[in-house]
Order: C-alpha cells, then sequence, then structure tokens
C-alpha cells in the first residue's frame, strides 16, 4: 500500500513529539530509538527511514523550535526603539533560548556535533539553522554599519561565541539562569568591542 506524503508528515511529527516527551521524562541518554519507535506506535526500521539517529530527532527539534525566531526578530527589531548593536544581539540570542528551553536538559548531544563550530559547511537541518541564525546577525549588524567587518571570520567568531553560551546554558543551575545571562552580556561585549575595531579599520582603509 503506497503511504501518502500526509501520512508521512503525521508519522514524522509524530515521531518528534514522542521523542520530545521521552526525553523530558526518561532523559537523553536512557530513552533508546526502541522506546520512541514503541510509543509512536511504529517499527524501529520505519524510525530510521525518518531519523538516523537520536541525535538527528533532537537535532530536528532544535532547528524547529527556532525556525520561528529568525522569521519574526528583524521585523520587531526595526519596528521597535532603537538599540544599540550588542542590545539586538542579545535580544535575539535571548529569543533563542527561550525557544530551545523546552531541550536545555538534552541539548549539550547534539552542541557537541551537529552545531559544533567543526560542524560548519553542513546541508542538513543543523546546517541551514546555522545559515538562518547568521543571516539575521548579518541584518542586525546591518543597521548598525557592520556589514563589512562582519566577515567569514567574524561570523566564525559569533558562532563560537553563540554555541558556547548555549553549552553553559544547558548545564546552568544558578536562578534564573543567571549565571549565563552574565555570560553572554560580557561575551558579547567582548565581541562587539572587537567588530567596533574591525568596522574602523576597514573605515579608515576606505578614506585611505
Amino acid at each position: 500500500m503506497r503511504v501518502t506524503s500526509e501520512t508521512k508528515t503525521a508519522t514524522r511529527q509524530r515521531i518528534l513529539d514522542v521523542a520530545q516527551e521521552r526525553f523530558a521524562e526518561l532523559g537523553f541518554e536512557a530513552t533508546t530509538t526502541r522506546d520512541i519507535a514503541s510509543a509512536a506506535k511504529i517499527a524501529v526500521g520505519t524510525l530510521f527511514n525518518y531519523f538516523p539517529t537520536k541525535e538527528a530527532i533532537v537535532e530536528c527539534l532544535v532547528t524547529e523550535a527556532c525556525a520561528g525566531v529568525a522569521d519574526k526578530f528583524p521585523r520587531t527589531a526595526i519596528a521597535g526603539e532603537q538599540r544599540s548593536l550588542e542590545e539586538e544581539l542579545f535580544a535575539h540570542i535571548a529569543a533563542v533560548m527561550r525557544k530551545l528551553n523546552p531541550f536545555r536538559k538534552y541539548l549539550l548531544p547534539v552542541l557537541e556535533t551537529s552545531f559544533s563550530p567543526l560542524a560548519a559547511g553542513r546541508d542538513d537541518g543543523a546546517g541551514s539553522m546555522r545559515i538562518v541564525h547568521l543571516e539575521t546577525v548579518t541584518q542586525i549588524g546591518a543597521r548598525h554599519g557592520c556589514e563589512r567587518a562582519l566577515s567569514t571570520v567574524a561570523l566564525q567568531l559569533y558562532w563560537t561565541l553563540f554555541t558556547g553560551v548555549l553549552a553553559f546554558w544547558a548545564n546552568d543551575r544558578s536562578p534564573r539562569q543567571e549565571d549565563t545571562l552574565a555570560l553572554l552580556d560580557q561575551s558579547l561585549a567582548m565581541f562587539v568591542g572587537w567588530l567596533t575595531v574591525q568596522k574602523d579599520s576597514d573605515s579608515n582603509l576606505t578614506k585611505e
């Protein structure tokens, strides 16, 4: 019997929903693909047709959760009050963390593989999330005259900062993750300070 695209979409979503419940209940390490398949009422082989590993499931959950942030943030930032580059970047990353909060306890395995700076250049879901996120950062930077300063090197530096903050946040046990917010604040201050130097340097070269 031919499986329709609607059935495939529904099965995929059921796998994601069940996996999220199991990860939250049992933890990432304790949850097996067999557990997920059983709860989703499908064969393990069927699950692998959709997701080859547990990490791929988390990767998909994270990517889909973050998709809406990139769509909404540029418009709301333009419509709102004038903010500094540092403030806009802080607001953007904070918005991403709010979206990822349901997955915080099992985010590390994906950060160490799919979203690591070493995984740059991937063309799957994690790669697309990285591209979309950095495009938003570039748009934010452009509003502050930093188009040229946000070079490939600068964006790689930013991504390393971003994933480092997420890794810290995943294990942060301080009240309301206050330590993460302090780390993010200080990290962005250093990054924006460095970026401003690059921007001024580019400006001086142009004048010469």
